[in-house]
């Protein structure tokens, strides 16, 4: 005679393999039947909400607890996905539990047939996110934070670049002002000297201004604005023009800095020197060229060129002795070369080998 088996033998039957199936499952995960009441639940459910089996078995999912999971947005998704088989993925909820404190939880769900597809069960498996939700949050203040900081910083660098640039107009205007009132020609080109520093300085600020902030400065235009302000504000005579030829380069805000003040030094020396009276088709020409890791500054010009007694170390002027401060700033070397069609200083980097410069 066949023994038969009854439908609580086979319900119980369903039960502990459901039982035995999420217990193995790390996450808390609860096993819901169509109407939402708990079949089975895992160890790491009890253990995570701090509940036991008689309070959760076969009570429907919106009483377990304190009434937290009676959330209606969530019974309608769950009761949605039982005829569609579909799925519920990362439903965050944020509650607060009595042992647990507030906390905030993923909610992933999905539909499993089985029984030829007559019956199904609902998988509900619970991730808290606390935690990382914590981090996201701090990250966010940080990086609010940080956006807030680099607002105020560019507010100052603006404040401070508008208070240079006018505390060096003054100065300008100053030494300007005195020149014009000595009668001593040696006191005049003293002052005078002075004010062309100052510009100088004026000059190379205005420019990597508009550059604060970028670690890395194109040479190209960079050295042909500064040498455009410097035609526009020191040479009165249309005749005469500066003019670049450089190279596609980028170099640091720093080296931009020592370039643009080595260029303005030896531009204001080849208008006071080279040319004495400026005439049409007088020129200064400021190229820059790089070979891999070496570069050339060079300023020229069609001057009057000097005698080789003007090139001694003990015929320097301020100018001279500023440029070569820089060069050794730039581990570079100052080499200059005159004669009856003008003169051309140099500053090379390392073992420079000359290439031809794009027209």
């Amino acid at each position: 005679m066949k023994s038969a088996v009854g439908p609580s033998n086979e319900i119980e039957g369903d039960r502990l393999l459901a039982q035995a199936i999420v217990d193995t499952v790390r996450e808390p995960l609860l096993v819901l039947d169509q109407d939402l009441r708990v079949i089975a639940a895992s160890r790491s459910f009890y253990l995570k909400f701090d509940t036991d089996r008689q309070l959760t078995q076969g009570q429907l999912l919106a009483a377990l607890g304190q009434g937290q999971w009676d959330i209606a947005p969530l019974r309608l998704l769950l009761e949605r996905i039982a005829p569609d088989k579909g799925v519920l993925i990362d439903f965050e909820v944020e509650l607060d539990f009595p042992k647990l404190g507030r906390r905030t939880f993923l909610l992933n769900a999905s539909k499993v047939f089985y029984s030829g597809g007559q019956s199904a069960n609902i998988l509900l498996a619970f991730e808290d996110v606390t935690a990382r939700r914590a981090i996201e949050a701090e990250l966010d203040e940080l990086s609010r934070r940080k956006d807030q900081l680099l607002i105020e910083k560019d507010l100052l660098r603006e404040e401070s670049e508008h208070r240079i640039a006018n505390s060096l107009a003054i100065i300008s205007s100053i030494l300007l002002l005195k020149a014009r009132a000595v009668t001593s020609e040696e006191s005049r080109g003293h002052l005078e000297d002075a004010r062309n520093r100052v510009m100088s300085v004026a000059a190379v600020q205005k420019h990597l201004s508009v550059a604060s902030g970028i670690n890395s400065i194109e040479v190209g235009p960079y050295l042909t604005s500064l040498c455009g302000s410097l035609g526009g504000s020191m040479i009165n005579n249309e005749s005469c023009s500066i003019n670049t030829k450089v190279s596609e380069a980028f170099v640091t805000s720093s080296t931009a800095v020592s370039l643009g003040l080595i260029v303005t030094e030896l531009v204001i020396n080849a208008l006071k020197h080279a040319f004495p009276e400026i005439k049409p088709g007088c020129e200064i020409v400021v190229a820059y060229e790089v070979n891999g890791a070496d570069w050339k500054l060079s300023v020229s010009d069609n001057g009057i060129g000097k005698g080789n007694a003007d090139l001694a170390p003990s015929k320097r002027g301020l100018g001279t002795s500023i440029v070569s401060a820089l060069a050794s700033q730039l581990d570079a070397r100052v080499d200059t070369v005159s004669g009856s069609k003008g003169t051309t200083v140099s500053i090379a980097h390392s073992m420079f080998r000359s290439v031809p410069i794009a027209a």
